[in-house]
């Protein structure tokens, strides 16, 4: 399974509205050009889309429509996350048909891919919930011999940035706990810290952690960028194989111009 990661775009309704002095309908739609180019580049397109959270900074349903309108043309099917930027009820009543939204579990390509819903409302730190864990587990139990990526919005583990593990997943040890004995687990994946990160899943050392960078703009580093490029836009290119390795590539790429304020 080849998979094309994007994060935190903080879309807007106004397609020219600003975010940290960022046009991010701009930069998203930059993003998926990369993505596009880096699997023609490799003459191997994207087999899932993975958008993970923090979608519209605004959390309108304008800005939900702009998502979709940028995903119109999108070759590959998409799976979505809403992050704490968002409003997840809107999140699928504009999308809902276009995309795959968390929680969910989908198989693509050979592979299985968790999607975890990590939204708490009215709060910055992500929370999985005793309803969502008590679906997991029932998922869990009917899991396929496949490879498996598990996809949230918040860290599951403290970085090493306090503003950012102030604000990870609060209930996240559950979780760990649940995950940890798959033997198909192959790697987990989050947004919501904008930058590049690689870690280590608790107790099974061989299954990566991995941040993706955001489509706007970076934060940090905690980690040194391997391109040395931490304030650029960027994503991940991640290949999940049949024997459970996980290959990652970390995208950069210039940001657009945001034109005249």
């Amino acid at each position: 399974m080849r998979l094309l990661q994007l994060s935190d775009p903080h879309l807007l309704a106004d397609p020219r509205g600003r975010y940290r002095g960022r046009r991010p309908g701009l930069r998203l739609q930059a993003a998926l050009a990369g993505g596009l180019a880096e699997g023609a580049a490799h003459s191997a397109p994207p087999d899932l889309l993975l958008l993970s959270g923090d979608l519209c900074q605004d959390e309108s349903w304008g800005g939900y429509v702009r998502l979709r309108e940028l995903l119109d043309h999108w070759p590959t099917p998409v799976a979505l996350l809403p992050g704490n930027h968002d409003h997840p009820q809107l999140l699928r009543a504009v999308l809902g048909r276009r995309a795959c939204i968390a929680p969910a579990l989908i198989t693509c390509a050979g592979a299985q891919v968790l999607l975890l819903s990590s939204h708490r409302p009215g709060c910055t730190a992500g929370w999985i919930g005793a309803a969502q864990l008590a679906w997991l587990r029932t998922r869990l139990a009917a899991l396929e011999a496949l490879p498996l990526l598990v996809a949230v919005h918040h860290p599951p583990l403290p970085i090493g940035d306090a503003g950012m593990d102030a604000i990870a997943l609060g209930d996240a040890q559950p979780l760990l706990e649940l995950l940890r004995p798959l033997p198909t687990l192959a790697g987990l994946v989050f947004g919501h810290v904008h930058q590049y990160w690689r870690g280590e899943f608790p107790g099974r050392p061989e299954v990566p952690l991995l941040a993706c960078p955001s489509s706007l703009c970076g934060f940090g580093p905690v980690q040194p960028c391997p391109q040395g490029r931490p304030d650029d836009p960027g994503g991940l290119w991640l290949e999940l194989g049949s024997d459970g390795a996980l290959q990652h590539r970390l995208l950069r790429w210039s940001a657009p111009a945001d034109g005249p304020a």
